[in-house]
């Protein structure tokens, strides 16, 4: 639907108007305001307020250089932090921490911790001592 379709049905469906009362069309009204009277709204927007000199002392207030070294003298929070930190002492479980760990590690071989494999117990020897005698005797043949 074309939009001159659709103007042409809105006015079908407005209240008829008495004749002198019409309005003129939006396209026709932007033409009678011209760019002159939007100039001057924007000129007299941007017209600047008499602005303060500076150079004046009037009205101006003396700061102390000892009160302003103070406020910008460095404050130590170190107290309080250690406070704070120490207030408030929530241990995980164990098995959620390692949840946690595992999920935040990459998924590359260098990113994951080597696993410990359990190490076997050295196994006891299967020759006794009379054995290593009974070798000693036979082989060097000490008696």
């Amino acid at each position: 639907m074309s939009a001159a379709l659709l103007r042409r049905g809105l006015e079908l469906l407005e209240p008829p108007e008495p004749p002198g009362k019409r309005e003129a069309p939006p396209g026709a009204r932007r033409a009678r305001d011209g760019s002159r009277a939007a100039g001057a709204a924007r000129r007299r927007k941007r017209a600047p307020e008499p602005a303060r000199s500076k150079a004046t002392v009037k009205g101006r207030v003396v700061k102390s250089a000892i009160e302003e070294y103070h406020k910008k003298k460095p404050v130590n929070h170190l107290r309080e932090n250690l406070q704070y930190m120490l207030k408030g002492r929530l241990v995980a479980d164990k098995a959620i921490m390692e949840q946690v760990l595992a999920q935040n590690r990459g998924r590359k071989s260098k990113d994951h911790p080597p696993e410990n494999a359990e190490k076997k117990k050295p196994e006891g020897t299967v020759f006794t001592e009379e054995d290593f005698r009974k070798f000693e005797r036979e082989y060097f043949g000490i008696p």
